[in-house]
């Protein structure tokens, strides 16, 4: 019996993995099992790498479906992904995304249908490891300036927390609105539109503040 299987990596930086989960079952998936990794990153380790990442090459079968928030959770960069995505498919596993709703099936023996989901995969695969990059040394830049300033003047405290920034965050690659977005986090628009203009400075405020 086929099984549908979802991966999530989660990070202090992430959000949390009962968030990941409602998020893939409320895009309408109904998810067999969860295999997560916590505190692990994404940026230097391959799905192999990973304690349990590496358990899914032996978990997934022929006919599974393995579902993934985005293409950046299986692999480090851009080789990594699609590596991963054309061995599950070379296995008979499908793999989908709950971003987008993205479909990778080797089934297909149509040459043109091959070819535009290859070149989907490279696609996403280039932009993820282009986006995990840029946040990295966005990231490790406001971590300098934050504790350079920790003895100085750190701001207002945020309202929201990390768990909730990552919800923001997540909320706002899928194309919610601000509205909705406030609604669900009970954050005002005005902290929400703050965080969409600039979310690594929302990540500063929260570390100045040692959270």
């Amino acid at each position: 019996m086929s099984k549908t299987i979802l991966y999530a990596r989660v990070s202090t930086a992430d959000q949390t993995l009962d968030h990941q989960r409602t998020q893939a079952e409320a895009a309408g998936f109904v998810i067999d099992e969860v295999v997560a990794d916590h505190g692990v990153s994404g940026v230097s380790t391959t799905l192999q790498e990973r304690p349990e990442g590496k358990r899914l090459y032996d978990k997934l079968r022929h006919g599974d479906t393995l579902v993934v928030r985005w293409v950046d959770r299986l692999g480090r960069n851009y080789q990594d992904v699609t590596d991963t995505i054309r061995h599950f498919m070379r296995q008979g596993v499908v793999v989908k995304t709950v971003i987008n709703g993205l479909t990778f099936d080797g089934a297909t023996q149509d040459p043109m249908q091959e070819a535009v989901r290859d070149a989907l995969i490279a696609f996403m695969a280039a932009t993820a490891q282009a986006q995990a990059e840029a946040t990295k040394e966005a990231q490790k830049a406001g971590i300098a300036a934050a504790r350079e300033d920790s003895t100085k003047y750190r701001g207002k405290k945020p309202s929201y927390t990390r768990e909730t920034l990552g919800i923001v965050v997540d909320m706002l690659g899928q194309g919610a609105g601000t509205t909705e977005i406030s609604k669900a986090t009970g954050l005002t628009r005005q902290t929400v539109l703050r965080i969409r203009q600039n979310p690594v400075a929302a990540d500063i405020a929260l570390i100045r503040w040692g959270t």
